[in-house]
């Protein structure tokens, strides 16, 4: 059958051009549609999802593809579809609004709005036929007609209300401060959600919210209080051990959708495992876990083997879906298991990864056990060798040896969906998270391939001193928001203190001098998500939540903290101080929510301190930066001056044009600018910090 194109046909998003065939006849974000509907008095049926969500392939294939749904659609409205890891400016406004009217959002997100953008009607899924106690698209869309044509003036009213409501929430200004009583306050709201039993916070579903990990490890190191760590060594443990993570082709799901960890939501997300990486490299760090560290170098083999561009950008994600199936691509029966492997290999892996005949989980959505098994594990490695009567030792390695046969088979199967588009803010993400594993594992080989990134955005997406969003199929677009910005300097400022080139540093000032002059809210302070020359929308949002990633005023608010530590410019000090005012009402009604936020808090109240480290050889200086760098103590910047950067980089550290670089490394260490007596002997600088 020859199906006819709409107008997603020449666009580069992968989701978008899942639908470019759909008989809905679909517009991307563009005034054409606008014009069209204005012209024909329709409203705008905006459909937001992207390429990995599952319920926007089911919404797609009950409804999109529908001849009878498509013809109701195209009578009633003009269509939009938005890919929402393109245009998140389009997506957080309009998300707010769903949440906003019913309490909750998600994709497939549905607005139905005026031709000039002002939303009337919102929610998420909808099934072709009322079901599932939701009304159907067929029933839905005869209604909405209804209401269009002969309720016109009530429809205006409710868009304007909606619209004014959410500029008023937009607009708020906060005149409170907060104190370091913060962080218990946060802790508390933690300990009270936190499951004992099998890790994370609340109940179903769960997601991994690694930035919520993150907090509680600094609180750690702060109060020394052992439940903070247990904490997230509870949740990190549960999560690997589950099935949320690919214990054959590893790197870590979306979320669990029970409480155990055991059935993943299947697609597979950069950012997610970028924010894993981080937080199980620092367990790693604090308490020396080879579990931890194994971890962290297995979500990069995964990254680094399925989500990484021949020119070294890191791809977006992975479906949940494979052959119209979610998760099949993942599951495995026993008789698979015993075709594939020798008997004892076979009673191995059916042992370590309870494997039952019927299937080891249930299936909600058909109501039975299917047969399939997803991996997980219920005891430790050790408990595992335990039970089997051999060392832990032959245990890794005859694990080790199956995996390769069963990820070698695996591989045969048809894959889920990749998405390959080449995102800014995601990519920034994951080359932090390289770095500080590089340094924590003490792998150079991650610090290259950190670097090697950071020159394809560079090259790709970083145009005549400006970013731009995404990347794909040879096609840079989109200009940069702020969590673009945001977290690439982020990345900026973790590539200077693990390289010393001063490149990096300058990228990240400029790139702040932009956020400062083109998204800085002048009235109330804080960062809007948008640029002042960005299309207008019906709000400017300037976002503080810190959801599946943390926002990028959270981020910047730590940026902030370490350019000040790091130049000693009290223009990032006073900004800093600006920025925690705009949002201090919003982290003290419930600061958990605001994890990152109060990581850049934290970094800002102390105890922090700033390390020079002058040396001729860099080398050696460069060794004393991996030592100092091990121990965890996150609230610190560090600057090593050699041979190779002492002239440019007093350009933009003027305090250090002071500094002698003698023969024999020096380390002066500063709190808070005031500098304690050099010394040659790292160790003593080392316990010194340790004490803090």
């Amino acid at each position: 059958m020859n199906r006819k194109a709409n107008k997603l046909i020449n666009e580069k998003s992968p989701y978008l051009l899942q639908h470019a065939y759909n008989p809905v006849e679909w517009y991307p974000w563009c005034e054409e549609a606008f014009e069209k509907a204005k012209r024909e008095d329709k409203p705008i049926f905006l459909s937001i999802g992207y390429s990995t969500c599952h319920w926007c392939h089911v919404m797609e294939k009950e409804s999109f593809e529908d001849e009878e749904v498509a013809k109701l659609m195209n009578d009633t409205f003009v269509s939009i579809k938005i890919d929402r890891e393109e245009r998140p400016d389009i997506d957080g406004v309009y998300m707010s609004v769903c949440q906003m009217i019913t309490g909750g959002g998600g994709w497939p997100l549905t607005i139905v709005m005026t031709p000039d953008k002002k939303p009337f009607f919102t929610g998420t899924y909808f099934p072709k036929y009322n079901r599932f106690g939701r009304i159907g698209m067929i029933e839905l869309i005869t209604k909405l007609k209804d209401i269009w044509n002969n309720r016109r003036e009530e429809v205006l009213n409710s868009a304007e209300e909606i619209t004014k409501s959410i500029n008023q929430i937009a607009d708020k200004k906060s005149e409170e401060e907060i104190d370091e009583n913060i962080f218990d306050k946060a802790f508390s709201e933690y300990s009270r959600r936190f499951d004992k039993d099998f890790g994370g916070f609340g109940n179903a579903p769960k997601f991994p919210t690694p930035h919520n990990l993150l907090f509680l490890l600094r609180y750690y190191r702060r109060t020394k209080n052992l439940s903070a760590l247990e904490m997230v060594e509870k949740t990190l443990t549960q999560m690997r051990k589950g099935g949320i993570y690919d214990h054959i082709g590893f790197g870590f799901a979306r979320y669990s959708t029970d409480k155990y960890w055991l059935v993943p939501h299947f697609e597979k997300m950069l950012y997610d495992n970028a924010l894993l990486l981080m937080a199980f490299a620092e367990a790693y760090q604090i308490t020396a876990n080879k579990f931890y560290k194994t971890t962290s170098e297995e979500i990069i083999e995964y990254v680094l083997r399925d989500m990484t561009h021949p020119e070294g950008g890191f791809y977006s994600a992975e479906d949940a879906d494979s052959e119209g199936e979610e998760g099949k691509f993942y599951l495995w029966t026993e008789t698979e298991l015993r075709q594939l492997l020798s008997k004892d290999e076979a009673d191995f892996i059916i042992k370590v990864f309870n494997i039952e005949p019927n299937g080891n989980w249930y299936d909600e959505a058909r109501g039975v056990r299917t047969g399939n098994n997803i991996l997980h594990l219920k005891k430790s490695y050790k408990e595992l060798a335990d039970d089997l009567s051999i060392s832990e030792n032959d245990f890794i390695k005859n694990l080790s040896s199956i995996r390769k046969k069963m990820f070698e088979w695996r591989e045969k199967r048809i894959h889920p969906h990749k998405d390959d588009k080449i995102l800014t803010d995601w990519n920034s993400l994951m080359i932090s998270a390289l770095v500080k594993s590089s340094i924590i594992l003490d792998k150079k080989y991650f610090l290259d391939t950190a670097i090697r990134a950071d020159r394809f955005i560079k090259k790709y997406l970083y145009k005549d001193e400006k970013l731009l969003h995404r990347f794909r199929d040879g096609e840079s677009a989109i200009d940069g928001n702020l969590d673009d910005y945001s977290f690439f300097i982020q990345a900026q400022l973790d590539l200077f203190e693990a390289t010393s080139e001063t490149e990096y540093l300058q990228t990240a000032i400029t790139l702040n001098e932009i956020l400062s002059k083109k998204f800085w809210d002048k009235n109330h302070g804080g960062y809007f998500f948008t640029s002042e020359d960005a299309e207008q929308l019906i709000v400017r949002q300037k976002e503080i939540y810190d959801g599946a990633i943390p926002s990028g005023n959270s981020i910047q608010l730590m940026n902030l903290v370490r350019l000040y530590k790091i130049t000693g410019d009290n223009l990032y000090f006073d900004l800093a101080q600006k920025h925690i005012k705009t949002f201090a009402s919003d982290v003290n009604r419930m600061p958990s929510v605001f994890a990152q936020f109060l990581c850049g808090l934290d970094f800002l109240l102390g105890p922090s301190v700033e390390i020079v480290i002058t040396a001729k050889d860099r080398n050696l200086s460069d060794e004393i930066v991996k030592k100092i760098s091990r121990l965890y103590f996150p609230s610190k910047v560090i600057i090593n001056m050699n041979e190779l950067n002492r002239q440019k980089l007093p350009e933009l550290v003027p305090y250090l044009k002071d500094y002698k670089i003698d023969e024999k490394p020096t380390i002066y260490l500063c709190r808070d600018f005031v500098c304690e007596k050099p010394t040659n002997n790292v160790d003593e600088v080392i316990q010194r910090i340790a004490e803090l």
